[in-house]
């Protein structure tokens, strides 16, 4: 016969093989999704562009969000971190991105929105080389599951432009 804390360790043993394999089916269930979100970011208004006193530019936006983004949320979807960039080009940087607003989605229910803001995060470039520039907003994602991988991906919108001079 077997004693008791044979007995036990074979059933804890047992019990946490079967809960590895359950995490690692759910995790591959999710590359059978096929998300198919959508998003608009639309510049209502340039609020304020300005130079600072120590040279760099600063922008306030006021801006729509919409997006739709139920498509990702799974059984195994926690949360979906969202966030919108002003991506643009200096002769410093090949590629400069600013977070101007962010959100956690916590379920499918509030994941299709819609929010009339200004930039959470002040846009900043550091020197004046925002002036004429042309940028993209970006809406960034990052699915957050249970189980499994994070997943991340980006819708970008082109043609914004900011004005030549300062108001």
């Amino acid at each position: 016969m077997h004693s008791v804390g044979y007995r036990a360790n074979a059933l804890v043993t047992f019990a946490l093989t079967i809960l590895a394999v359950m995490c690692g089916f759910a995790s591959l269930s999710d590359n059978f999704n096929a998300p198919n979100p959508t998003a608009d970011v639309q510049v209502l208004n340039i609020n304020w562009f300005q130079k600072q006193p120590n040279g760099n530019d600063e922008v306030s936006l006021t801006l729509n969000i919409s997006a739709d983004l139920q498509s990702m949320f799974t059984w195994n979807t926690k949360q979906v971190f969202v966030f919108v960039a002003a991506e643009y080009e200096t002769p410093q940087n090949a590629l400069n991105q600013v977070s101007l607003w962010d959100g956690i989605i916590p379920s499918k229910e509030h994941a299709k929105f819609r929010i009339h803001t200004t930039n959470k995060y002040r846009l900043i470039d550091q020197g004046n080389n925002l002036r004429g520039k042309e940028f993209n907003l970006t809406l960034h994602w990052h699915v957050m599951p249970k189980t499994g991988k994070m997943f991340a991906d980006k819708i970008v919108m082109t043609g914004y432009h900011l004005p030549e001079n300062y108001r």
